[in-house]
């Protein structure tokens, strides 16, 4: 049933209720256009200072055990907040077995990382989550904060954002502030939503169509950050550089299970040893019925953010869509013909804005403190 349909239904049942009933009706037809496709969300409030102080330390390499990787290593502006790969590098040596996703938005989502283990409303956690987990950039809190104390730049940054020197949650705090800035700029999509009819093409705009209708891609990417924020099994298959499936690849194979079957283990999956594909949800969960799920990724900026996927397996959006026009065990073939399936990608096309405008900042560099100080 389409949404359309939905609200006609919706309508004349409200039509036929006693009025003392009516506003529960209301919030019952409200309730059901929740997801109505809509204009980019209105930026969350942030506060400047420590945007600017989270911004050098997004860049700064220091805020890895090793001193190699910094926040951007793994989502560059130039990557669409991405690493433009199928499936990330980790720390070091590791090799890791999920694509890194881009940060349009982010202050936005309901959930972080593709299985949904992290709440969407804590940036701050996602960012300690991110510093310290050996895969990624294992680095322990207290040395990062020694780290910064010995910066001059910092401790006066530090003291303008917070009042205080460097901390675990402060550090955590400020980078999260920097990613709320971070955010889809001039999209003809948004434009359109707003009002501007010609934002979009005819091809676009029959690709709209076909978003909400045939396709059925609206039943997911939805609501106004195109993502119902929930978690699915649509049958997206793993890469192959996991999988094995490439003997030229079998050392990056061989890496990348033992960087998941780690991971499995520390969140206590079940029979972990014997699994060899990504299970999604159910590290989180341990239920069977979630193996599989990933979380609906928001739709803004998709041009700017291949390769696609929680497995990066697919580099162009005329593959994704040739993917979910073919169906799976998971869902039936769309019966898009050729041209609907351009006019599909015309349209999420129209879905991205404008390359970032950011550049690594300069960063400051290590000075002696005075006798007392430490």
């Amino acid at each position: 049933m389409t949404r359309s349909t939905k609200a006609r239904r919706a309508t004349a049942f409200l039509a036929g209720i006693p009025a003392l009933a009516l506003s529960v009706a209301a919030t019952m037809v409200s309730a059901q256009n929740a997801d109505a496709l809509g204009p980019l969300p209105e930026p969350k409030e942030i506060n400047q200072t420590r945007a600017d102080l989270g911004r050098m330390l997004f860049f700064d390499t220091r805020m890895s055990g090793d001193t190699a990787l910094s926040c951007a290593s793994c989502h560059s502006p130039e990557n669409g907040w991405g690493d433009g790969e199928a499936l990330s590098d980790g720390y070091g040596d590791l090799l890791y077995f999920r694509n890194a996703p881009g940060l349009f938005n982010v202050a936005n989502r309901n959930y972080f990382m593709w299985d949904g283990r992290l709440d969407g409303s804590d940036l701050g956690t996602v960012v300690r989550d991110m510093l310290t987990e050996s895969h990624t950039m294992n680095m322990d809190s207290r040395l990062a904060q020694e780290r910064l104390k010995q910066v001059p730049e910092y401790m006066e940054m530090f003291q303008a954002a917070y009042g205080a020197e460097p901390y675990g949650g402060r550090m955590y705090g400020a980078i999260g502030e920097f990613l709320k800035t971070i955010r889809t700029e001039n999209a003809p999509f948004d434009a359109y939503m707003r009002g501007q009819e010609d934002a979009l093409s005819d091809s676009a705009k029959r690709g709209l169509a076909l978003f909400e209708g045939k396709a059925g891609c609206a039943s997911c990417h939805s609501g106004a950050m195109l993502s119902d924020g929930d978690l699915h099994a649509t049958g997206v298959p793993d890469h192959p550089d996991l999988l094995g499936l490439d003997p030229e690849t079998a050392e990056d194979t061989a890496n990348r299970q033992i960087t998941m079957l780690r991971f499995y283990a520390t969140l206590g999956t079940p029979n972990y040893m014997n699994l060899r594909e990504d299970v999604g949800q159910y590290v989180v969960t341990k239920d069977e019925a979630d193996i599989g799920k990933f979380v609906t990724p928001s739709l803004w900026d998709i041009g700017q953010t291949a390769p696609y996927m929680h497995s990066g397996v697919f580099d162009t959006l005329a593959e994704v869509v040739r993917f979910y026009n073919a169906g799976s065990v998971q869902s039936e073939p769309l019966g898009l013909t050729p041209s609907e399936e351009a006019d599909l990608v015309a349209f999420l096309n129209n879905l991205t804005g404008d390359a970032p405008n950011v550049t690594e900042p300069e960063l400051p560099d290590y000075a002696l403190r005075e006798l007392g100080q430490n």
